[in-house]
């Protein structure tokens, strides 16, 4: 059997819930053929490049799938029908990458940038004071 990665798109009106229930819908039509899903990430309601059927943003999940071509194909078959969906996209790959995705780890560093890690706002110089700064150094250079 081949390995793929396959990520879709949700409209943004329906909820998380309903996404989890479009992912073992979808997981089930794999596993109904044959196949089988070994990991389901659901990366959250994100903001979309461009707009896409009048939706702005979208629910992201992935799939890492171990299964025949057919049942992908049916898979996407029902993702087409689907007025939920409004993008997916499978690609074949050579091995299935055991972690949490790079998604998943950008999502944790970035909470953990907000945690105040790295210096806020109030740690760099004013403008005032940077002026400030510049006036003095002009002022010693003319004495």
């Amino acid at each position: 059997m081949a390995l793929y990665e396959h990520v879709f798109l949700a409209r943004q009106d329906v909820t998380a819930q309903q996404v989890e229930t479009m992912t073992e819908t979808y997981k089930s039509v794999i596993e109904s053929k044959g196949g089988s899903v070994t990991k389901v990430e659901y990366w959250g309601l994100k903001s979309l490049a461009f707009r896409i059927k009048k939706n702005r943003k979208a629910h992201y999940a992935l799939f890492n799938i171990d299964a025949p071509a057919a049942a992908v194909a049916e898979m996407e078959r029902q993702m087409r029908i689907s007025e939920d969906i409004l993008r997916f996209m499978t690609v074949k790959v050579e091995a299935l990458e055991d972690g949490p995705s790079v998604m998943l780890q950008r999502r944790d560093r970035d909470r953990d940038d907000d945690r105040g890690d790295r210096g806020g706002r109030d740690d760099r110089p004013r403008r005032r004071d940077r002026e400030d700064a510049v006036v003095d150094e002009v002022a010693e250079e003319e004495v």
